[in-house]
């Protein structure tokens, strides 16, 4: 039974040693088309793991890139043609739940989530370029706007399309350009729903450099200080040292 029971180890440390690892999770690739009575009436965009990929611009009638880097969309592939009796079913199922179902169920709505931050860190007098990150939305429909020391800035605006998520959610990233001086707040604001609207802002604040360099003067200051203080009390201990070496005082 020894001996059997030590090859009968060796196998299952043998077995143990040559598993395989386990499976990376598997991406999940994702074309999602909406329709609602809100603006903007259609929505499709192509994800992957969660990231706008592309996304067909109706008024324009063709698809967009999320990304500057992703190469342009296949052509032959998905025309505008080929969507058109898609987004026709979509506006008819809409038509028929929208009118049997008004007042029996009540409206999902997201309440969202803002967060302004800059692209780069900023450099004193210079633009900067920050982005204004909207999560939770739902219905996919908001008004955005940016303002600059308390005025509406409209011009260098950028706003992505509306990307769903997992979680049956949408995310938007809006971009804008600004030259602000030390202090100055920056708000991104959205707007969301036509009945009970719900309004969210996000801020942020321009750094001043300039009082990031009086910190650092005066803690380099400070240091130098204490570093001078320490010195002269270890000189003074050094000599007290010397004129009394027994410690008899």
């Amino acid at each position: 039974m020894g001996v059997l029971g030590a090859l009968l180890g060796g196998v299952l440390v043998a077995v143990a040693v040559a598993e395989p690892a386990p499976d990376p999770p598997p991406h999940t690739l994702g074309e999602i088309l909406t329709c609602q009575p809100d603006p903007p009436s259609l929505s499709l965009s192509v994800t992957l793991d969660g990231r706008g990929l592309f996304w067909f611009h109706f008024p324009a009638s063709r698809w967009l890139r999320g990304a500057p880097a992703l190469p342009a969309w296949p052509e032959g592939l998905e025309t505008p043609a080929e969507l058109l009796p898609e987004t026709q079913l979509c506006r008819q199922i809409l038509g028929i739940l929208g009118t049997q179902l008004a007042g029996l169920l009540p409206q999902a709505r997201g309440i969202p989530v803002l967060s302004v931050f800059p692209a780069h860190p900023p450099s004193p007098g210079g633009a900067t370029t920050l982005l204004c990150l909207v999560e939770n939305i739902f219905p996919p429909s908001l008004a955005l706007s940016w303002s600059l020391a308390g005025a509406e800035v409209t011009a260098g605006v950028t706003l992505g399309p509306f990307v769903p998520t997992a979680d049956l959610t949408f995310v938007r990233l809006s971009r804008i350009s600004v030259t602000p001086r030390p202090g100055d707040v920056v708000s991104c604001s959205v707007t969301t729903g036509r009945d009970n609207a719900t309004t969210v802002v996000a801020y942020w604040v321009a750094p001043d450099t300039a009082l990031d360099e009086q910190l650092d003067t005066a803690l380099a200051g400070a240091g130098l200080a204490l570093g001078l203080v320490l010195a002269l009390l270890g000189l003074g201990l050094a000599l007290l040292a010397r004129r009394d070496p027994h410690g008899t005082g």
